[in-house]
């Protein structure tokens, strides 16, 4: 282990120890500077240094020379599985930058040792992979955590071939193309890719697509649903595609998806909107039954999304009346099939909107959603966390090296996860 693999290792401990999951990188930077101006401090206060005589410096020489072979003979005996359950715990972002110190450390992906390892790590904030107008080909990537752009490209594609994101699970994001013909499966961090075989059943139009992982952790299932009734489900494990039955006669056909939402898994339970009538279409991933659920929409509401938090259907969408527009939150009250009213964005963040046609694409349904506002004359983008019923607005997307900002045109979250295997 080189001089400059052996200091990153020295401040991964201590990120370790220090509990970075739950910090920042600036709080680490913080941390950095406010122990070097306290040195600094410190220093101003001593006196001038007196005569030292020759046989004093060379004493500690020596003992500086051998305190340095004592902590190479350390590293080098350090054990491989607490490094890598060190660099485990870092953030996701100081991983890979860790990962270009030495090839074992750039080999660490491959290693099965370090996967169960990240499997013992708590999951992270979700990210989330947007594709812009500007730049349809190559994704960006924002962590609320650190509240940071990143800007990935995906594995090389057929060429003339525009894929958008559809749906996620845990570390891994779908992908379908603009025909509607093949789907793909990618890690947006280990850039792992894999194209799915083709579907049996041939639909050029429009599909809702839901996936979610095994309950084994192994694997995952894919579904997608036509407006015709149409549907099938992939299993990772099998690598193929199913139709385990039909589509049951008490569900009124055609069905008016709706394309802006994405499904929402609970309890191993599939979640998709439809309109005329307003409700819910969802299918149990256990034993593979369809139901059907009525509910009206709210009034004066449009850009609906479902959305999920801790087990509860969450309904977002705008209210817009007379000239005022404001982001609302629902949540379906199982008893009544009603939608209740339980948030709704800030008055002084609702200002900007007034007298303003504005629409909105409801990014990711987890917990924590990202929200692009935009009309002729503005685009926002705003987190809105869940659980605490919080609004935090979100730095405009810029590509590297420019000074444009870009237009949110589709994305979804995901769970930055390492080990998440195609």
């Amino acid at each position: 282990m080189n001089f400059l693999s052996r200091n990153l290792v020295e401040i991964a401990i201590m990120w370790y120890f220090l509990d970075v999951d739950n910090s920042s990188a600036d709080e680490g930077y913080s941390i950095v500077r406010a122990t070097k101006s306290s040195s600094l401090k410190m220093g101003e206060m001593k006196s001038p240094p007196c005569k030292r005589y020759r046989k004093e410096r060379n004493r500690d020489l020596l003992a500086s020379d051998a305190t340095g072979v004592m902590e190479e003979k350390m590293w080098k005996e350090l054990p491989e599985d607490l490094i890598e359950r060190v660099i485990a715990r870092l953030p996701i972002a100081a991983f890979f930058r860790f990962r270009s110190v030495c090839r074992r450390w750039n080999s660490l992906l491959n290693s099965r040792s370090f996967s169960q390892q990240c499997a013992e790590v708590p999951p992270q904030c979700p990210w989330f992979y947007t594709i812009t107008h500007e730049n349809v080909n190559n994704g960006a990537v924002y962590d609320p955590s650190l509240k940071k752009w990143y800007h990935l490209s995906l594995p090389s594609l057929p060429p003339k071939i525009i894929i958008l994101p559809v749906t996620s699970a845990g570390g891994l994001v779908c992908f379908l193309d603009i025909g509607h013909r093949n789907f793909y499966v990618c890690n947006p961090l280990t850039r792992y890719f894999q194209e799915l075989p083709s579907r049996s059943v041939r639909v050029w139009s429009r599909v809702a697509v839901g996936m979610i992982l095994n309950p084994n952790g192994v694997g995952y299932l894919l579904l997608w649903l036509g407006c015709a009734g149409d549907y099938e489900v992939y299993d990772s494990i099998e690598n193929a595609w199913t139709r385990p039955g039909h589509m049951p006669f008490h569900i009124k056909l055609p069905l008016a998806l709706n394309f802006r939402s994405q499904a929402i898994t609970i309890d191993g339970v599939m979640y998709f909107m439809r309109t005329n009538p307003d409700g819910l279409v969802s299918y149990n991933t256990m034993n593979g039954t369809w139901q059907q659920l009525s509910i009206p929409s709210p009034l004066h509401s449009m850009d609906h999304t479902l959305a999920e938090c801790k087990g509860r259907i969450m309904l977002v969408g705008l209210l817009t009346k007379n000239a005022a527009t404001c982001v609302c939150i629902w949540e379906l009250q199982k008893m009544t099939l009603l939608w209740k009213e339980v948030d709704r964005m800030p008055n002084m963040m609702c200002l900007e909107f007034y007298g303003k046609q504005v629409r909105m694409t409801c990014l990711g349904n987890k917990g924590l959603v990202l929200l692009s506002l935009r009309s002729r004359q503005l685009n926002r983008l705003v987190i809105y966390d869940m659980s605490n019923k919080l609004w935090h607005r979100v730095p405009s997307c810029v590509l590297p090296r420019g000074r444009k900002r870009q237009w949110i045109a589709c994305g979804t979250s995901f769970q930055p996860c390492l080990n998440a295997s195609v």
